[in-house]
């Protein structure tokens, strides 16, 4: 391990936490990139080199934190420390994509409930509380900023009614949320380490191309089940079945897109009108809702078809 790793370790991590805070709008966006470092510097100096420098960086940038006070950057660092070696350790069984995606997402989660679960002890609280408290808090503070700001008594009541619906609904589908945010984060890490692994040489997994991806067969069942048990159900179990029925929605909506993309790429679209198609898909939820069907039934009707070259290339 040498200086310049622990150098461009510490401040490739410090920079995208930095940019996070500081860049308006987009700066969440970076410190979902936060892993990158670590994954990056493990899959080039190993598993147990990776650690070590995992461990230099997240004390380095302890003690930044520590004297700027904003000592909860620590164990964001922790955390996304431990995430960039585990996919630097998936990378190297070589998985196909959708099983990267899923273990990575799996450790994530279990690793973020019990980071949630050791602060709560703290707390008397438990992880579930301290969600549904630390989005309560947040809206609070907002109503609070707009009474002070002499906001009519009419639109006072109508924003406390919208927060309150609105938690409502979070409390029922915060699982689902969470699941599909850290699989987008997860997703991005990994796409963004291509170009770079390329650039430095190292050994990067032999994914299937991202237009050519596609969800698992039998994933239709889940939905099924999910969904029939979301109309005869009530409890718990209708709490499972919404979000269970939500992330694997998500899931069929990357393979829409991965169809969208797939087209783009055939007919070598310009990149001013791909920009353009996809702030629709952002913007307009109709598209949305076509992408998810799309990704859906293009198991029966191929729409790349990929299943027709299979069964061609096999016999």
């Amino acid at each position: 391990m040498k200086i310049t790793d622990v150098l461009g370790c510490v401040c490739g991590a410090a920079c995208l936490l930095l940019a996070s805070t500081l860049i308006p709008f987009i700066g969440p966006f970076f410190s979902l990139l936060t892993p990158l470092p670590f994954l990056y510097y493990s899959a080039r100096l190993g598993l147990y080199e990776g650690m070590k420098l995992a461990v230099v960086a997240i004390c380095a940038i302890g003690v930044i934190a520590y004297i700027a006070g904003y000592t909860h950057i620590t164990l964001l660092v922790l955390e996304f420390s431990i995430i960039g070696i585990g996919l630097s350790e998936l990378f190297r069984k070589n998985l196909s994509l959708g099983n990267t995606i899923f273990l990575a997402t799996l450790f994530m989660v279990l690793l973020g409930s019990g980071l949630l679960f050791i602060i709560g002890l703290s707390r008397n609280m438990g992880p579930i509380e301290m969600v549904l408290k630390y989005l309560g808090d947040h809206l609070s503070a907002t109503i609070k900023t707009y009474e002070d700001a002499n906001v009519g008594n009419q639109n006072a009541l109508e924003l406390k009614e919208y927060a309150r619906v609105f938690m409502a609904t979070i409390s029922q589908i915060y699982p689902s949320l969470i699941i599909i945010g850290t699989g987008f984060a997860l997703w991005l890490n990994v796409v963004i380490a291509k170009p770079l692994f390329k650039k430095r040489n190292l050994e990067y997994p032999d994914f299937v191309p991202m237009d050519r991806w596609q969800a698992p067969d039998n994933l239709v069942w889940g939905l099924i089940v999910a969904g029939f048990a979301l109309f005869v159900s009530s409890g718990s179990i209708e709490f499972l079945a919404i979000n269970t029925l939500i992330v694997i929605l998500a899931i069929y909506l990357f393979h829409g897109l991965s169809i969208i993309v797939f087209f783009l790429n055939k007919y070598k679209v310009p990149s001013w009108i791909r920009l353009g198609i996809y702030f629709l898909i952002m913007v307009q939820q109709l598209f949305l809702a076509v992408l998810t069907f799309a990704g859906l039934f293009d198991q029966w009707v191929d729409f790349r078809k990929i299943h027709r070259r299979a069964d061609s290339q096999s016999t």
